[in-house]
């Protein structure tokens, strides 16, 4: 279970997840650490039950979620995915649905905070980059939006009146479309963050060279 949650928390979000690694090892114990200040999500060989995490124990993987799209996966309750500005993917698998929503809520606060201090002033940032970089934010919120609307029409057919809401074909093509275009978006979306990303350093380095 997660130790720490919330926005102005100072201390790291942490706690136990699976990580799907590949089709081979399947899905693997981490623990999983977070911090705030850094906004760096950190994951570290776990055992389980009885083990812990040692002091200065070097991490297994890091992952900086500025720019970060966290969405909740439809093959289960338990599953979501961290898409990183770097390009990487984090597919992650938490104990129930209680905690996955917890873990998703606390990642994109943290995200969220992260993102914004990216493209907070940097030196000599054109106007034009300020209104990219408000443009992406509302992009986020739009998506997290339609990340609802995706989740409520799941809901919806598989609670459907129909007697055979499960095999219906119209059904499962309807439901089918909408999480590739919700992944499609979320693609699309990952993609012009690292362009702004690339952008933004590549204004800061040129300001650098200037002075």
């Amino acid at each position: 279970m997660i130790k720490a949650t919330g926005l102005g928390s100072n201390r790291p979000l942490s706690g136990q997840l699976y990580k799907y690694t590949n089709v081979v090892k399947g899905w693997q114990q981490r623990w999983f650490a977070v911090d705030p200040e850094t906004g760096v999500l950190s994951y570290y060989l776990f055992d389980g039950p009885g083990d812990t995490v040692q002091p200065g124990q070097p991490a297994r993987g890091e992952a900086h979620l500025a720019a970060a799209v966290i969405c909740p996966s439809d093959e289960d309750s338990k599953t979501f995915t961290i898409n990183c500005a770097s390009g990487d993917m984090l597919k992650l698998r938490a104990t129930d649905a209680r905690a996955r929503q917890e873990w998703v809520n606390g990642l994109r606060a943290i995200a969220e905070i992260h993102t914004k201090a990216m493209g907070a002033n940097p030196p000599l940032q054109p106007r034009e980059q300020l209104a990219v970089h408000d443009a992406m934010a509302s992009a986020r919120q739009q998506l997290q939006a339609t990340e609802l609307s995706d989740a409520a029409l799941a809901r919806c057919i598989e609670s459907s009146d129909s007697p055979f809401p499960h095999t219906d074909p119209d059904l499962l093509l309807l439901k089918a479309t909408s999480a590739a275009s919700m992944q499609c978006l979320l693609q699309c979306l990952g993609i012009l963050l690292r362009q702004q990303q690339y952008a933004t350093l590549s204004i800061s380095k040129t300001s650098s060279n200037d002075h």
